[in-house]
């Protein structure tokens, strides 16, 4: 096979190239799977070229991590009105954060799940998005709490725990949602909602579920 020719194009646009077929070659194939060279082939350069512009697998797969948990964020805060109830920016934040990853779906599986099980650096990388968007989350619960007119009486630790739980079912619903066909983002968003909210609104207003005696 003859060496890949490649039109000379800026480097910043011929990078993006080549995270583009990483973040591809990444998400279907497994970190350990992936080559430089099925990466190189996919982005129409050759392989040195993408170690000039990326030093290393290890660098190319942080490089994937780091531009497409910028995109998630970026999308999630674009689709929401600050002025709105916070219900309905909850709504707008999670049709954004479903909208985003069915729409990208190689990039949801590297975030979620290649960079989770390939070491400390990685994980670290994403730790750093999930911390972002569990914090919006907890200043929504906040903002519902103050909404509610009503002293809801929930310890800062519930409220962090509430948030948590919010987020990790988010995730698990976006991979179950991009594993399953017909399944829409709307329909996850209106999952997500009935499930949590409805619980959250009876919260607010101070009817909880009380465990059993131990």
């Amino acid at each position: 096979m003859g060496a890949v020719k490649t039109k000379r194009m800026p480097r910043a646009v011929r990078e993006q190239q080549m995270l583009d077929a990483a973040v591809q070659i990444f998400g279907q194939r497994g970190y350990m799977a992936a080559s430089m060279d099925d990466i190189a082939e996919l982005a129409g350069v050759s392989k040195p070229l993408v170690y000039l512009y990326l030093n290393s697998k290890e660098d190319l797969f942080t490089a994937c991590i780091r531009r497409e948990a910028g995109a998630l964020v970026a999308a999630v805060r674009s689709g929401i009105a600050p002025d709105l109830p916070a219900d309905r920016q909850l709504w707008d934040g999670l049709l954004a954060f479903f909208t985003h990853t069915a729409r990208h779906p190689d990039a949801w599986t590297v975030l979620h799940l290649q960079a989770r099980t390939h070491g400390e650096p990685f994980a670290a990388e994403v730790s750093a998005l999930r911390a972002e968007i569990v914090a919006f989350v907890t200043q929504l619960i906040v903002a519902a709490a103050r909404d509610a007119h009503r002293d809801p009486d929930l310890p800062e630790r519930e409220v962090a725990g509430l948030a948590e739980a919010l987020v990790g079912a988010a995730e698990s619903l976006a991979a179950w949602a991009n594993s399953t066909p017909g399944v829409t983002a709307r329909q996850t968003t209106a999952t997500l909602m009935n499930f949590a909210w409805a619980g959250l609104g009876s919260l607010m207003e101070g009817r909880r579920w009380t465990p059993p005696p131990a």
